[in-house]
């Protein structure tokens, strides 16, 4: 398996498929997930001709179980640590929810100022601000937070089993066809991390305040948001980020949910294919 440790010891695996020569696309994670949550775009976006690269975030998957880092900051440094010791340039990042939030800083603190990023895609991500305050009235209350933490420290690998077989991929609405595959897989990656980094993230998350990585971008940046996202409600989320974002795109999905990269997947690939050859 290939690694990178990070200036601070860490060692980071990462997967890196296809022409070395091709344009890279690199794939950031959510929570609590790994790289292998990206396995159906990888596949996908190799068969277009790219190289693709999707690292496990510390203390994620098979990345180092460290007590230390977790947050915004060393997730988007390791993140960059990937890409130089690859060496990849122009290279497109897309994110998934809390791998959103990374790449929204990655963009802004690594990926432009290395000249190293041509573009960003923004999927169900939490940027610009998940947690309520008083200038953020439509984020979700501290206590939603709390509950998360007390699931996990109770029960990790129930709590791990409920988020996926409900609201995650929308399986608890009326009518929809839960995939036990997908439900396994998602514990599966979980179970694989670490129960401090997981909890540690549970605030990187919610409280991290993206406003001005946003802002920040300069890139061509796609937001995408399925609206009836149960863990990251649209409302606070990929409007905002659009609006705050230099060369913004937004599309949002009717009655999609929150694992709409899996769930909806021919969907999505299309759409983020047409992005990344425009």
């Amino acid at each position: 398996m290939a690694y990178v440790t990070t200036g601070d010891g860490v060692e980071i695996f990462y997967k890196d498929w296809g022409p070395k020569d091709a344009q890279p696309i690199v794939f950031h994670h959510g929570w609590p997930l790994s790289s292998d949550d990206w396995d159906g775009q990888m596949l996908f976006f190799l068969q277009q001709g790219y190289r693709v690269v999707a690292h496990d975030r510390r203390g994620h998957g098979r990345s180092a179980q460290v007590a230390e880092g977790h947050d915004m900051d060393h997730y988007a440094a390791d993140a960059f640590a990937v890409v130089e010791a690859l060496d990849l340039k122009n290279a497109v990042h897309i994110g998934h929810s809390t791998g959103g939030g990374e790449v929204a800083r990655y963009v802004a603190k690594h990926g432009q100022p290395a000249g190293r990023v041509a573009k960003a895609v923004l999927v169900s991500a939490v940027p610009p601000l998940m947690l309520k305050t008083e200038n953020n009235p439509e984020g979700l209350p501290v206590e939603v937070f709390d509950g998360f933490r007390a699931a996990l420290a109770a029960n990790r690998a129930q709590f791990f089993r409920d988020v996926p077989a409900g609201p995650f991929y929308g399986f608890n609405r009326e009518g929809a066809v839960a995939q036990e595959g997908v439900i396994q897989n998602w514990w599966r990656q979980g179970m694989m991390g670490g129960a401090k980094a997981h909890y540690d993230g549970i605030k990187a998350f919610s409280e991290t305040d993206q406003t001005d990585d946003l802002t920040a971008i300069t890139v061509p940046t796609l937001v995408l948001h399925g609206e009836d996202d149960q863990i990251v409600p649209i409302v606070a989320a990929a409007p905002k980020s659009a609006r705050l974002l230099k060369n913004g795109t937004l599309k949002t999905y009717p009655g999609f949910g929150h694992g709409m990269l899996t769930v909806n997947a021919d969907v999505l690939n299309a759409d983020i294919l047409a992005f990344v050859r425009a």
